[in-house]
């Protein structure tokens, strides 16, 4: 398991500014949260693989930039929408391919069953786009996000069921804490088809703080996470206005790499 942090942690901070900047701080696994078309152009691209180069660091997951319209672009009943974002998302694919990223987030729809496609549409939309996905070797992930389909861990079991083995989700803490969800639920809904972790904390005050900030309890967590066979990465995942000055980010990172490490040494020596 690889600790990182996303680039979103520094928006509205440029991309590359953000990835450079958390090279200097010592990160060297990264999610990278595109901003605009763009960055998504082979011409970035190749820059930000050469920052990455530079400082020996790797991608995890790729972020769209589009995730706020997959309502309209992707959950939708116009045909030739669809199929016109098919072909749009092969751009994002390339870009996880070349850059070593295995994992791309989506948000899905914020519509439901009774105004929208049927969840059954939903699912077979996803597994169409996810098939495309893996021709690129990069698997297509859920996230739990508020206010869509996804907020609801009963959502998460069907979508599992519908689909199985073509099933793949990302938890996200404050996004369940946000849509008053039990974040350990949403996990154990998304079992053995989690890949990817977007990790933060909270508190009565705050649906989302740097790790270590708040009242998480990240043992049970990654008890959980044990229980269930996690074999993915957790990257931190936090917005600029969750902290002050970038040392504080860092100091959070430093912590969560060592939160784990201790944790698994703990397991290691149960077992022997």
């Amino acid at each position: 398991m690889k600790i990182g942090v996303s680039s979103a942690c520094l928006y509205p901070m440029e991309t590359i500014a953000s990835i450079r900047t958390l090279t200097e701080c010592g990160v060297d696994f990264f999610e990278i949260f595109f901003n605009t078309i763009s960055e998504i152009e082979q011409g970035y691209v190749d820059e930000i693989k050469k920052l990455l180069n530079s400082a020996d660091a790797n991608v995890c997951s790729i972020h769209p930039f589009t995730s706020g319209y997959e309502p309209y672009l992707l959950f939708t009943d116009y045909e030739r929408r669809y199929r016109d974002t098919l072909e749009f998302y092969k751009k994002y694919f390339y870009c996880a391919a070349r850059l070593g990223a295995k994992i791309i987030v989506i948000h899905g729809d914020r519509k439901t069953a009774a105004n929208g496609i049927s969840d059954e549409e939903y699912f077979e939309k996803f597994a169409e786009l996810s098939k495309i996905a893996n021709e690129y070797g990069v698997t297509l992930a859920q996230e739990n996000v508020n206010a869509f389909r996804s907020q609801r861990p009963e959502f998460v079991r069907k979508m599992r069921e519908y689909l199985g083995g073509a099933s793949s989700f990302v938890f996200d803490i404050k996004q369940a804490v946000r849509s008053g969800t039990d974040p350990y639920e949403m996990c154990s809904a998304m079992g053995d088809r989690l890949v990817h972790i977007h990790l933060n904390d909270n508190s009565p005050d705050s649906d989302c703080l740097l790790p270590g900030s708040g009242s998480m309890d990240y043992e049970k967590l990654l008890n959980l996470l044990n229980r269930i066979g996690y074999q993915g990465d957790i990257v931190i995942e936090v917005y600029r206005r969750s902290f002050g000055d970038i040392s504080e980010l860092k100091a959070s990172y430093e912590y969560v790499k060592k939160l784990c490490e201790n944790y698994f040494v703990k397991i290691n020596k149960k077992t022997i």
